[in-house]
């Protein structure tokens, strides 16, 4: 019997948008802030927001094959940052800021219709909540919460930034369901990738997977096209949820 639903974050909860000047704007913010730490990039906002977007796509395939989410001083020192020479030693303490404004300014997160009742009908359908997101910062997970209204409904929450582990590695889902006190069976995930959260939720042996349209990471998901895992259910509403859930359970 289903006791738990897990959720992911970014493409789940909310939608993710990003376009060019978005990205030059948090390069201007980056150059900006690490000035005041005496760290001084030589370069313009334009040329960064190219070489940022560069250096996460090599760091986001690296950490996709390893399933191995580095600590942030060395994310930024040896990928975002890397043609800088900076040094982990000097990045440490503005690590976990630069971490957050990354999803929280460099893009425009739009939260999905119905969040909040959602989860309400759900904790009254007498379910446990929780959250298994792949991110970088240690704080954006709180926040993005708290701003929805949720937090109160979430009694786990699972980042990648303190687990080490990033989806679809079935540990970073054991470490949720440890402390839970849950089995496999009976715990429910919900999540918009193929590539993370539907192989991770069955690479981990849940009983239910449901994945949440969102045609902005259709590309990310291309090559799992043939022969990857499917969803018990797809579906592009979140107030679907409940009643998917609830024709599980009888």
């Amino acid at each position: 019997m289903l006791k738990v639903v897990l959720f992911d974050i970014g493409g789940t909860l909310h939608t993710v948008h990003n376009n060019h000047a978005l990205r030059v704007a948090f390069a201007q913010r980056l150059i900006t802030r690490l000035a005041d730490y005496d760290i001084h990039l030589n370069t313009t906002a334009e040329l960064l927001a190219a070489l940022l977007y560069a250096n996460a796509e090599r760091y986001k395939h690296w950490s996709e094959s390893s399933r191995v989410e580095l600590p942030q001083a060395r994310i930024w020192n040896e990928y975002y940052l890397r043609a800088f020479h900076i040094g982990e030693e000097w990045l440490a303490p503005i690590a976990e800021e630069l971490s957050f404004l990354y999803d929280y300014a460099r893009v425009r997160n739009l939260r999905r219709p119905r969040v909040l009742e959602t989860m309400q009908e759900l904790s009254d359908m007498g379910l446990r909540l929780g959250i298994i997101s792949n991110i970088i910062s240690t704080s954006f997970v709180p926040q993005v919460l708290r701003e929805y209204g949720i937090e109160k409904y979430m009694e786990c929450v699972v980042m990648s930034s303190e687990a080490g582990w990033r989806k679809p590695d079935a540990r970073i889902f054991e470490i949720a369901m440890e402390q839970l006190g849950v089995r496999a069976e009976e715990v429910a995930y919900v999540g918009d990738t193929i590539s993370r959260d539907v192989l991770g939720a069955r690479n981990a042996g849940l009983a239910l997977m449901i994945q949440i349209r969102n045609p902005a990471i259709a590309h990310r998901d291309a090559k799992f096209r043939e022969n990857a895992p499917t969803p018990d259910y797809l579906i592009d509403e979140l107030n679907e949820i409940p009643d998917l859930i609830h024709a599980y359970m009888i």
